[in-house]
């Protein structure tokens, strides 16, 4: 699902003209550090900041020298990833968001937007 979700992101760039597509981060948690979706990031030219899990620190350390290196990682910028936690938390204050009563797609959309310009104002 990682690469569908990414696939719908679009936001303003730096130039004028269509929205970008391809951020030049992605700062995510441990879940999201597998070696499909690192290899997908890197296929499209995205940096990642997505810390290790333990166990697969473990199996590259077992592995010795053919583990190969470890993932870079830079600790200032993931600190960033707390700014988007937050926001979670709060729109989750939100009963229709957090218990997800809508029955489309569309209508949870539309709640969430609304919560996020309540948020906003």
């Amino acid at each position: 699902m990682f690469e569908t979700v990414l696939a719908g992101v679009w936001f303003p760039s730096a130039r004028p003209g269509r929205l970008a597509t391809r951020p030049a981060r992605v700062i995510a948690d441990k879940g999201y550090s597998s070696k499909s979706i690192r290899a997908h990031l890197r296929r499209r030219g995205i940096r990642a900041t997505i810390p290790e899990r333990r166990d697969q620190r473990a199996n590259r350390a077992r592995r010795g020298r053919a583990g190969g290196r470890p993932p870079a990682f830079d600790p200032v910028i993931y600190k960033r990833r707390n700014v988007v936690e937050r926001c979670f938390n709060r729109l989750k204050q939100f009963r229709a968001i957090a218990t997800r009563y809508d029955k489309t797609a569309l209508s949870y959309q539309a709640m969430i937007d609304l919560a996020t310009l309540t948020l906003w104002l």
